[in-house]
Formats: structure tokens, sequence, C-alpha cells
């Protein structure tokens, strides 16, 4: 399908009738004046009701073949911009409605644009495209401009499909029809609510056509229920009027045909007897009911009464159909947007429950049992459930090596992971004070023993009683200087690992008194600590058996068991968990303390469902517990 170019052209447009002929080639029409000005009227109407519009532009061309040429451009005389090209052409290609930005550019006004544009079909062929260039607009009201020129563009294309069979009509009344419609859908987009929009409409349609009422109802169970009267924002007093609207309403709807009364031959078959009932009794000459329809299903209807002798003639009956085809679907959204949520909801639920249960949407009935079919399982079947908890293993006893004296590191030959035998040095003191000291006090006992000989062989037994303490208490300082200098060496106390403690880096620092130097742990006799999250520590009870899997060795599984719980909580990073302690039943050589993982204690039996549904069922009763009165 070419996009052809945007020269101003004359076009020839091919349009296939409804009714073609069984062997004739689709009837082909050079453009007319009066759809030249169909084009033109469509365009300025559209361009007038669309807010901020500065260009606008109607391509047409020869149906899914083009080339596309503009046939008419608002205002009149100007061509379209170059970027305005771009995005209708973008709107043919892709057979859908366009929105493209425009970048900012060297206009003489500097304001930003939008170019919108959406594609003209006919029975399913491509005629044309619509295109206009408006100001800047937020995203909801982008959206909102291309509703209305899609609204725009099927009266357009009604407009287009009716030039095909009946040549006679004058383009003037077409474009005066056009107007009319244009103004009914600008009266129904711009309100926000539905019930100021359908008053609004309903009343334009009747001083337009100059009818003596326009109503408008909707099915509301199995009736229609009335929701507007032109000239009238209230029904206060009027139930009795209201009520043969509605049952003129459905009596259309019964037939689903257009309900005209009188008829306008005697050889029509449609039962009018409601209408007649509404027009004797309340003052009007002539009732017309329209139904309306979208997406194949019937909504509602639209009445039209006419007062004195004059009949609905054919050609205003088909005005207030288009009138109603177009505008009513625009009303039937915003009145399911105007309802209440509950109101949604139960509406939606009847939907679905209808596609359910009525025929057709096979994938939709499939989907739904296999749901059903799958909770009902979940329902039943049982499984095991397990509480997960981070986990981190430590060793069941824990040494540590302090500083026996206040003193200065010499050497470290260990650090944090290493291995070590009992009685391996681990790291010295500097002993060169205490060494000083005992050769001190060695040397002072030597003197007091010499003296001590002298003094008992000239039998100075005083002297001897004095030296004799003073010898002692020399060997009782030596004794004392050994075992210091024996402590300064750090042995390891058992067979086990380094958990902590780095001496190579400190070389030469000065140590205190019972300041810890070395953590150490045994290799073969572990404990796992489990962290476990105070929604479940209720199910945990001790004996209870599970699986651990370390970060380390994610493929091994574990066994362990919980043999002490600890019933103090803990808080951290917004979670509240108590400890957990379990034993491993036959701990590997690879482990070593300090190594995390995941622990999921096996609590017993649950339905599947609840082991999925628990935690959150859980906290909407606290929820709802929290905020109950």
């Amino acid at each position: 399908m070419g996009t052809g170019c945007f020269n101003r052209e004359s076009v020839t447009i091919t349009v296939m009738t409804r009714e073609p002929q069984s062997v004739a080639e689709p009837e082909t029409v050079q453009l007319a004046p009066m759809l030249q000005t169909v084009a033109e009227n469509w365009l300025a109407w559209q361009c007038t009701m669309i807010t901020g519009t500065c260009h606008g532009v109607i391509a047409l061309g020869a149906p899914d073949q083009g080339p596309y040429r503009p046939t008419a451009c608002w205002p009149q005389g100007s061509d379209p911009s170059v970027a305005l090209s771009k995005t209708a052409k973008a709107a043919i290609s892709k057979r859908k409605g366009v929105v493209a930005e425009l970048k900012s550019s060297s206009d003489e006004d500097g304001v930003e644009k939008d170019a919108i544009a959406y594609p003209i079909v006919i029975e399913g062929k491509l005629l044309g495209v619509a295109a206009i260039e408006v100001e800047r607009q937020p995203n909801v009201r982008q959206k909102s401009v291309l509703q209305m020129l899609q609204w725009g563009a099927a009266w357009f294309q009604a407009m287009c499909a009716q030039q095909g069979q009946a040549q006679h009509q004058g383009a003037v009344a077409g474009g005066d029809k056009l107007g009319m419609v244009l103004e009914l859908v600008g009266t129904a987009v711009e309100q926000d609510r539905f019930q100021a929009a359908a008053t609004g409409v309903v009343t334009e349609l009747a001083t337009r056509l100059k009818l003596e009422r326009v109503s408008l109802g909707f099915i509301h169970g199995k009736h229609v229920k009335v929701k507007a009267l032109s000239h009238s924002a209230r029904f206060e007093g009027r139930q009795s009027l209201l009520r043969q609207i509605g049952a003129a309403m459905d009596e259309a709807l019964d037939q689903e045909s257009t309900i005209v009364y009188p008829a306008a031959s005697k050889a029509a078959m449609d039962v009018s007897r409601a209408h007649g009932e509404l027009a004797r009794e309340h003052g009007a000459r002539a009732v017309c009911t329209v139904p309306l329809s979208m997406n194949q299903e019937i909504y509602g209807a639209m009445t039209f009464e006419r007062p004195g002798h004059e009949p609905f003639e054919a050609e205003i009956v088909k005005l207030c159909e288009q009138a109603a085809a177009l505008v009513g679907p625009i009303l039937e959204v915003k009145r399911r947007d105007d309802r209440w949520l509950a109101t949604k909801a139960l509406d939606s639920l009847g939907h679905h429950c209808g596609r359910l249960f009525g025929r057709g949407h096979l994938l939709f009935k499939t989907v739904v049992v296999v749901l059903v079919a799958l909770v009902a399982f979940l329902s039943v079947a049982t499984g095991q459930h397990r509480v997960a908890a981070t986990a981190a293993l430590e060793g069941t006893v824990e040494r540590v090596a302090v500083a026996p004296e206040d003193g200065y590191v010499a050497t470290a030959s260990v650090r944090p992971g290493d291995v070590v035998k009992k009685g391996e040095v681990l790291a010295t003191l500097d002993s060169k004070d205490l060494e000083l000291e005992r050769v001190k006090w060695t040397s002072q006992r030597e003197q007091l023993t010499k003296e001590y000989r002298e003094a008992l062989a000239m039998a100075e037994r005083s002297q001897v009683s004095i030296l004799r303490a003073r010898i002692e208490q020399s060997d009782a300082q030596i004794a004392l200087l050994n075992e210091q200098l024996a402590r300064t060496q750090i042995l390891a106390p058992f067979d086990g690992v380094i958990v902590s403690g780095d001496l190579t880096r400190t070389l030469g620092s000065p140590v205190e008194r019972g300041q810890v130097l070395y953590k150490i742990a045994p290799l073969n006799d572990y404990r796992v600590v489990l962290e476990v999250d105070e929604r479940d520590f209720a199910d945990v009870v001790l004996g209870q058996s599970g699986y651990l899997a370390l970060a380390a060795a994610p493929n091994e599984r574990l066994d362990i068991t919980v043999n002490k719980i600890t019933p103090v909580s803990t808080a951290e990073e917004g979670s509240n968990f108590f400890k957990i302690e379990a034993s491993l039943a036959n701990p590997p050589a690879h482990l070593r303390p300090g190594m995390q993982g995941v622990g999921k204690i096996e609590v017993g039996e649950r339905r599947l469902i609840w082991i999925w549904t628990h935690r959150i069922v859980d906290w909407l009763r606290l929820w709802v517990w929290a905020w109950w009165p």
C-alpha cells in the first residue's frame, strides 16, 4: 500500500457501494464538488470544535492504493506542514491513530505543538486520513483529542459511503447535518460527568430538530430506565411519563429496530402500541425510538417526540439514527465510568459470569476450570511445612587466648582460618625485661648464699636465719620470673581453628594484661544458630529436624536438630527474630566456623494452600484487628 505524496491535486476516489453488483467492478467516482464541500465543512467544524487547533488537512485517494493527496485544508488556502504530513503518512501506514509531539522549531509563534492523525476507513478499505496540528496538550488531553477526531472521522466515513449511493443529496444539507452532529459530539465530550453530558445532548437534539422532547434511556435489569430528558435536569413528579417512555423504549428494543409512530406506510410490520399510548397521553403527535448498540450489543434507546400533526420524515429518522449511533457510544462510556466502584465490580463480575456460563469463550472457560481445579487440589493436598531462617555456623566451644602480662608483641605465626594443634605456639611477647630481672635475682641469690656460708662458719645464728630467709625470697622471685617467662608464649589450648585475631600486622605493639589476642574454635564440634522470624517462632519446638544449606556448598544438605530455643527476641533491620540453636548430625570436614546459609525446620504437615497464603492471611487479620473499633 503506497502512502503517496502530499501535493494539492485533484483526487480520484473509488467507493464500494453497500450492494455492489455481482459482476460489476467497484464504482469509480471523480472527486465531486459535493464531496469537496463536505470535506471542507467537516474539517472546519472539526478544527473549530477542538480547542487549540492550528492547522488541519484531509487527504483522500483510491482505497487501499493511493496516492493520498490533500482534499481540504484548514485554514483555507494553507498547506500542511512537513511534520503534519509525516504524521498523516504514519497513520496511513499503521492504519490507526497516531499522536506525535513536534519538536520545537523556529516558528514565528514559538508554541510547542502536537500532530494527531486518524485514518478514514470505509468497509475495511483505507480511503485516506484526517490530521490536525494542535497546541501541546497533556497526555490525557491528547487521548481525548484523538477520540474526538476518531468520532468525527466516523461521521465523515458515513458521508463518503452515502456519496457512493446517493449522488442527488445536497452538499449544503450534508454540511449542516455534519455540523449538528459534531456539535453533539462536542457537547458530549466537553462534560466530565455523564448526567450533564446526557442532558446537554438530548436538549441540543430537541432544539436543533425542533422536537417537543428527546429522552435517553439505558437497560437496567430487564427493562430500560430513562436517564435524561431534554430541558429537564430533574424527574420529580413525572413518574408516569418516565414509565411510558421506558415502555416505548422496551418496545423498540424487543424488536431490535427503529419504531416510528405513526408509521410512514401501512405495510409496516412494527408493533407500536406503547408508542401510541405515549403519543395520546402526553401530547405528542409523532414518536420515534432508535435503539442504541455497540459491539453488536444493545444497551439503550433514544426516543424523539414531535408536536403537532407533522410525522417523522425518512430523512429526519435517518438523521436521528446517525446521531444516536455516533453520540450513543460516547454517553455509554461516560455512564459506565461514572458509576460507583462497587457497581463496576458487580457489573464486571456479571459480565465474566456470562462469559463463563454462556456460549463460546472456550479459552476463558478452560482457564477458569484449570484455576478452580488447581485451587481445589491445593485446598485438599498436604505437604511438609518448613520454617526458613538465615543460619550461621559457630563452634560449640570457643576459647580465647589472652595476654598474660603487660608487654609487647614479639612474634606471631598464625592468622584467622589457620588450623592449629594443641600446645602449638601462636605468638610470643617480648621477654627481655623479665630475663634481666631474673638475672638480677639470680646474682643476688648467689651473693646471699656466700654470706650465708660465712655466717654459718662463724656460728652467727641470728645472721644465718636472716640470710636463709632472704635466699628463700630470692628463690621465690626467680620461680615467679620463670613462670612469667614461660607465659610469654601464647599456646593453643586444643586442636582447632583460629576464628579471630591477627597479630602478624601489629608486631611490637603493646598489649595489656587480659587483652584477647585470639579466638579458637574446635574443628569437629559445631552448632547452627538460626534467626527465626517472630511470625514463625510459635511453630518451632525442641527436637524438630531440618536441613541446612550453606552458601559455600549450596548443593549439599546437612541434617540439623533443634536443641535450644532462646525466648529473647532481637530487632535488626526492621524485623524481629528469635535465635534457635541446632546441632549437626554428621558435620563434614570442610566446615569452618562463621559459614552462613539458610536453614529450614520441618514443623509438620499442612495444606498446600495454607503454606502459600498463611503469611498474607495473618497480616490481614492483624491489620483488621488493629483498625477494628
